[in-house]
């Protein structure tokens, strides 16, 4: 029987392992998944609710054990480990609360003696999951799908698969019946056949966006509805007013936060010439100062990268970018010591066509760039085939909010830095994938629209 081992990024020691499924016990699984829809379709906004409170509850009264299994996986720091697994608790209970005016039957006046729109489950979605949130990615997709009627399996990535197992356990807990919520862990070769399975009507994926082609190729060809939640590389224009000591601050922790590892971290900060020698000189001393160690460590910045290939990947895209004429301003050196660490790193004076400015740099490395003016800085944060998030740091809201219209991404923030919001919705453009999750635009994605005309 094919396992998997999960390893502590940490100190490479291994975690545990698990055992694969075989194809044909995941499609079992499915198939149970199906089943159990049948009957979970008809169950009311009431019952669910109340378990969805009982999951919410199950994640407030876990937290700590949660939280350091998902440090132990993927080597989170374990102050931002607790935060994901509140934030969990947060989903399930906004989804609880307003599920009523979520999905409410539209009244649409026609000639008819009555006609509305109404929201119905369509059935077994599959949701492809990332390691670098382990519980908060899957609680976005399964939350508003339950809520909505439908039903879920999960394929996660294999070094959090305590994390996944740990989720099939707290559905469990809660009360949710059998099929609701179900863990497949399965090798990624598996995937297609789940995906062309008669019984997965739809699937989510956030990850890659190779990942993202291949994912929704398969689909369409069987003609199945997907949302994708894919890279970005987030541009954060700073403008000339900028209070610097907020600005840099802002920059460290979106560079560094989940060790530099969030699809929607700030990654590329274009910064007016006006300020730009200040602005980097005083990012570089507040990055230089961050602490770097294990990630149980309270009192530590950040910790090492998910896993050693991720580490020796972000560092060969510094070293590509200082060939084509980037300067390596801090860090860009592997640590002499056990572990997946990487430093804090900033690359400046990048221009497009470098690989620090095209690509996404998925860890503790900073981009900055400088423009000449207003103009030209928009011009350079839209020049990038992502459109994640994007964001303003400025003295003037208006100006800010002016500048974050014109920006191409699913999210603009003024004098914050981009995070996800159950009461928003939450995604990207062009190549940071298609669809909405969290609010009403996303727990409409899996329901059948459905008008009723009544004469």
């Amino acid at each position: 029987m094919k396992k998997v081992t999960t390893i502590n990024p940490a100190t490479e020691e291994e975690i545990a392992s698990y055992n694969r499924l075989t194809t044909d016990k995941a499609l079992k699984k499915v198939a149970k998944a199906n089943e159990t829809y049948q009957s979970w379709k008809k169950t009311s906004f009431g019952e669910r609710s109340k378990l969805m409170r009982k999951l919410a509850d199950i994640f407030d009264k876990n937290k700590e054990e949660y939280a350091q299994l998902a440090t132990q996986e993927m080597g989170k720091m374990i102050q931002q480990s607790r935060s994901e697994i509140e934030k969990c608790a947060l989903v399930c209970r906004y989804y609880s609360d307003n599920i009523h005016d979520l999905l409410a039957d539209k009244i649409v006046e026609t000639e008819a003696k009555k006609s509305y729109i109404t929201y119905q489950p369509l059935g077994v979605v599959l949701a492809i999951m990332p390691w670098n949130f382990p519980f908060y990615q899957v609680i976005r997709f399964a939350a508003p799908a339950i809520m909505t009627g439908n039903t879920g399996v999960l394929k996660h990535a294999s070094n959090v698969q305590g994390c996944a197992f740990a989720l099939e356990g707290a559905f469990k807990k809660a009360g949710f019946p059998e099929g609701v919520f179900t863990n497949l862990n399965v090798e990624s070769d598996d995937i297609k056949t789940i995906i062309e399975d008669k019984n997965i009507i739809a699937v989510t994926l956030t990850g890659s966006e190779p990942a993202g082609r291949s994912v929704a190729k398969i689909a369409g060809e069987n003609l199945k509805k997907t949302v994708l939640e894919l890279g970005g590389s987030d541009a954060y224009v700073v403008l000339e007013d900028a209070d610097l000591e907020k600005a840099t601050d802002l920059a460290t922790f979106g560079r560094l936060q989940n060790n530099g590892q969030t699809c929607i971290a700030s990654k590329r900060f274009i910064v007016l010439e006006e300020i730009y020698d200040d602005f980097l000189k005083l990012f570089t001393k507040k990055m230089k100062e961050a602490k770097m160690d294990e990630p149980t460590n309270e009192d530590a910045y950040y910790g090492p990268m998910a896993r050693i290939d991720l580490r020796n990947e972000i560092h060969e895209q510094v070293e590509k970018t200082i060939v084509q004429g980037g300067k390596l301003i801090l860090g860009g050196k592997i640590p002499d010591r056990k572990g997946a660490y990487y430093p804090a790193t900033i690359l400046a004076d990048l221009k497009p066509g470098m690989t620090a400015f095209d690509e996404e740099l998925f860890g503790p490395v900073a981009s900055v760039i400088k423009a000449k003016d207003e103009n030209e800085a928009i011009e350079l944060a839209n020049n990038s085939t992502f459109g994640l998030g994007s964001g303003v740091l400025t003295a003037n809201a208006k100006r800010g909010e002016k500048i974050a219209l014109q920006l191409e991404a699913g999210n603009s923030f003024v004098n914050k830095l981009v995070a996800s919001d159950p009461r928003l919705p939450f995604g990207g453009i062009k190549n940071s994938g298609y669809g909405r999750e969290l609010s009403d635009y996303g727990i409409k994605e899996f329901v059948n629209t459905k008008s009723i005309w009544i004469d």
